[in-house]
């Protein structure tokens, strides 16, 4: 049967402002909102030509907003309860910005970078892309670590360990991807899975026995 939301939305103008998303596609509401927001730590910047510093420490917002859902930090290994979902209605050119904005609103409301696990099924996240290209084994390597946000695609995203949140964007993609991506996603989400893309699709595959 079809799954909703089941935390409340804040409307477009509590979000306050964030980065230019890339390739200029607008992310899509209703967006989650994960707990209380205080200042958040660093994650993952867009690519650049040499390897990132480690970026600075993000600026508090001021925009208040609801405190539903599970809040603050959690353990990245999965408990033996089922994870809480969150659908986010999104185009697959919409899909990216939105997981984007919910990785903002998480590590706002508390979450370290280690608690989170971004899955894309089509273009590949800017960071992943650009990490990639100093070779597989240190892009790898930043996952064991574990102190940062870490964006995989599909494809190897069965690589990655148990984080307590795990965001899939369905930015494309074959089905297959799809299916991959919510499956993979479903088994390493530890207390909430949010997944951006078309509520049709994703309640197909999740309705299906993900």
């Amino acid at each position: 049967m079809p799954l909703i939301p089941e935390e409340p939305q804040i409307p477009e103008m509590a979000q306050g402002p964030r980065a230019t998303p890339a390739s200029g596609r607008a992310a899509q509401t209703p967006r989650p909102v994960p707990g209380p927001r205080p200042a958040a730590p660093p994650r993952p910047g867009r690519p650049g030509p040499v390897r990132p510093a480690p970026p600075a420490q993000r600026a508090s917002r001021d925009t208040a907003v609801a405190q539903p859902g599970p809040s603050g930090p959690a353990s990245p290994a999965a408990t033996s309860a089922a994870p809480q979902i969150q659908l986010i209605p999104a185009t697959p050119d919409g899909a990216l910005d939105a997981a984007e904005e919910a990785v903002d609103l998480l590590l706002d409301s508390g979450r370290t970078p280690g608690d989170v696990l971004v899955i894309t099924t089509g273009e590949a996240h800017p960071w992943a892309a650009h990490e990639l290209s100093f070779g597989d084994a240190a892009y790898w390597a930043q996952h064991d670590a574990g102190d940062d946000v870490f964006y995989a695609d599909a494809a190897v995203a069965d690589r990655a360990a148990s984080r307590a949140v795990v965001v899939v964007a369905l930015n494309g993609g074959p089905e297959a991807a799809a299916v991959t991506a919510l499956t993979v996603a479903h088994s390493r989400a530890g207390a909430l899975l949010i997944v951006c893309g078309d509520p049709q699709r994703i309640n197909s595959v999740l309705g299906a026995g993900v």
